[in-house]
């Protein structure tokens, strides 16, 4: 029987979209890979400190400091800058200083990500593709970032053009239907129909869908039908079954 079942692969990581929306996001260090840290952080709409002697900031870390998307405090770091943090990134060309600082974390149970030393690592940053709503990560759990990122240029180069967009449009068609059917005992009969939906539509048709289509195919939500997007199109009444001389019976 426990053939059936997926072998467990040890040596993994768990990957998961993590919420960091509001919360407080310590950048020790303000170079190149600090810049690529505080830009996701920043994407993921974390508050962010950074903390650097202001000879080592980059021109893309300057920038962000200079328009105000980050605090920033021209020093190097201090214990007492873990106060009422989130969360630690650090970038900087001292690992002595470095695990001092993920030592620190640890005691004070802070998750850190250091640089470049994936043993002092509660979380790895990998090789991201966004499109919009669309993100897709890549990770090698630190052993190899560069081939991440190739196989994330691979991945993408893959995907259609509009996914994005059609993403977006299904998180519409997403939120108006929790507002006609709120209650929590409708959850399973939302998520199948919406599931109908992704597979009856293509993405071209996901990307066209505007609000009329989207309140007219609510209103098949009832009686539990997706009709096609032509369907819709020509304005057929949820439950009504008609002749059109173009398309025979429907």
């Amino acid at each position: 029987m426990g053939e059936d079942y997926p072998p467990v692969q040890g040596g993994g990581s768990l990957i998961l979209a993590w919420q960091v929306r509001g919360k407080r996001v310590l950048v020790v260090g303000g170079g190149e890979v600090a810049a690529g840290r505080i830009l996701n952080v920043l994407n993921a709409d974390a508050k962010v400190t950074v903390v650097s002697p202001s000879s080592g900031l980059n021109d893309e870390v300057a920038y962000r400091i200079a328009n105000k998307q980050v605090d920033y405090v021209d020093r190097k770091f201090e214990p007492s800058d873990l106060d009422g943090v989130d969360m630690v990134l650090t970038a900087v060309d001292d690992p002595e200083a470095s695990s001092q600082v993920y030592k620190l974390c640890k005691e004070k149970r802070i998750p850190a990500n250091i640089a470049d030393v994936p043993p002092e690592c509660d979380f790895y940053f990998g090789s991201v593709h966004r499109d919009g709503p669309l993100q897709i990560m890549v990770s090698t759990n630190g052993n190899g970032p560069k081939l991440a990122n190739i196989v994330r240029r691979q991945i993408a180069a893959n995907l259609p053009d509009n996914i994005g967009a059609a993403i977006q449009k299904v998180g519409s068609l997403r939120r108006k239907l929790r507002k006609v059917a709120p209650g929590p005992e409708e959850g399973p009969k939302r998520m199948q129909w919406m599931s109908k939906v992704c597979e009856s539509w293509s993405l071209e048709e996901l990307c066209e869908m505007d609000d009329d289509d989207m309140e007219a195919l609510l209103g098949f939500y009832k009686p539990n039908k997706v009709p096609s997007y032509e369907k819709i199109r020509l304005g057929e009444e949820p439950g009504i079954v008609g002749f059109d001389g173009a398309f025979g019976w429907w």
